[in-house]
């Protein structure tokens, strides 16, 4: 059975690709409203314009669509560069109908700030530094090098020049301020997207290996009616064969593999009833060994400490809690110079465990931002980091779903370290347990290394 792949280039692609039909009708939109502008500035208004010139530039832009629509589907994504490509088209075609109608003094050249901002929205930042500044460079043009503004009359309105390098300025500032903030949130909403599709594709893991413990289990009980046959016809052999002959060792070597075939599949037949047993429960000190076990063999001690009244809390057995602690303690493990701290406090009203490190600590960068999807602690300033920022991301979702709280912070001076302090409401931490369950008494002030 085969797992989910949670390779980086397969995440970083997720919703990148613009729809072709996005562009094309945006592009309809676009037509329409320049044909309007154009068609009731002429015979609306009564102001001359080059009127043939104007519509042939926005009929270039209709044969596009139409030749895009002919050519591709409704469904199909476009590349990068070919999405590039696209909105430049419409930044020097809305800059040749400004070059014929009044350059910058027109008031629709406002509009050079939509292909940018698309391209913040759905493409790459560099991708975005190539229309940011053509869209600047013909700005710059045309405050320069245009044909009148359209009016009545003879006696055209003069802009002054600083009014006119003002709304160059405006619209330079606009591009860079809309362009960036476009840019931020739609990284934000794509960078949680995809990393609520890696949490889901850990869960389904999870899924997996349950799965194969109910096969598991099926198979042993399957398998006990064959095996007991087998054990039957053993017995007969034994006591049918002499006891000194040949076959008496054969014999008594299968009967004792026969029962260890039935150890085997006595264990795998536990795992189905594990969660309305004692071991479907732990308490808090097994679900800390559950989730630092693994990070053991790694060489860096742990120091386990435990206080509080008895008894000691207890838990179902939650697989998205084991794993969100284990990546916190992966997490201090991979950062820890020689020592990883977990504590763990109880009361009669909440649950508190603190997973220090005495590492570096984390990057105040990191540290305003901790828990935010692909933000690795390894990613502040002169760091160099090693996985996708996924490991917090994923463990402080698990923990949360199930009523927990994480506070990120550093140790106080003068240790050092990062810390992450995990507080449940007790009721939280042992919802669904059975009435009696529970084990009795706790380990209080246990410290081991």
């Amino acid at each position: 059975m085969s797992f989910p792949d949670l390779s980086a280039p397969v995440l970083a692609r997720s919703g990148r690709h613009l729809r072709l039909d996005t562009l094309v009708r945006l592009r309809w939109l676009a037509i329409a409203g320049q044909s309007s502008a154009v068609a009731g500035v002429h015979f609306g208004l009564g102001f001359p314009l080059p009127f043939g010139w104007c519509f042939s530039v926005i009929a270039v832009s209709a044969w596009l669509n139409i030749a895009l629509r002919i050519r591709f589907p409704l469904s199909h994504r476009l590349r990068d560069t070919a999405a590039t490509a696209l909105l430049g088209f419409d930044i020097a075609q809305l800059a040749a109908l400004l070059f014929m109608t009044g350059g910058l003094q027109n008031p629709f050249a406002i509009l050079f700030l939509a292909p940018v901002m698309i391209s913040a929205t759905a493409l790459p930042p560099q991708r975005t530094l190539v229309l940011g500044p053509m869209a600047i460079g013909l700005a710059t043009l045309l405050s320069r090098y245009h044909l009148p503004l359209p009016w009545a009359g003879d006696d055209r309105p003069m802009l002054p020049a600083f009014y006119q390098l003002g709304t160059w300025v405006a619209l330079v500032l606009g591009l860079a301020f809309t362009g960036i903030y476009a840019w931020r949130v739609a990284k934000e909403a794509r960078d949680l997207s995809d990393a609520l599709a890696a949490t889901e594709l850990v869960l389904a893991r999870e899924q997996h290996l349950s799965q194969l413990d109910g096969l598991a289990a099926a198979a042993a009980h399957e398998l006990g009616t064959p095996l007991g046959t087998i054990a039957l016809v053993a017995r007969e052999l034994t006591r049918l064969a002499p006891p000194e002959g040949e076959m008496a060792e054969d014999i008594a070597l299968l009967r004792e593999q026969v029962e260890r075939c039935r150890g085997i599949l006595g264990k795998l037949s536990s795992l189905q009833d594990e969660d309305a047993g004692p071991l479907g429960q732990l308490s808090l000190r097994l679900l800390i060994e559950e989730a630092a076990g693994p990070q053991r063999p790694f060489g860096v001690p742990f120091e386990i400490t435990m206080s509080g009244d008895k008894p000691e809390p207890v838990c179902r057995r939650n697989p998205g809690m084991i794993y969100g602690l284990g990546n916190i303690v992966d997490n201090a493990v991979d950062f820890a110079s020689s020592t990883v701290t977990i504590a763990a406090e109880w009361s009669q009203s909440e649950v508190v465990l603190v997973i220090a490190d005495d590492g570096p600590g984390f990057p105040q960068d990191v540290l305003m931002r901790a828990g935010d999807p692909y933000l690795s602690r390894g990613s502040g300033e002169g760091r160099a980091g090693g996985g996708l920022g996924l490991g917090l991301f994923i463990a402080k979702t698990l923990l949360e779903r199930g009523g927990a709280t994480l506070e990120f912070s550093n140790r106080p001076t003068p240790a050092s370290g990062a810390s992450i302090r995990i507080t449940w409401s007790r009721d939280d931490f042992e919802v669904d347990l059975p009435l009696d369950g529970g084990y009795p008494g706790g380990s209080i002030g246990i410290t081991s290394a």
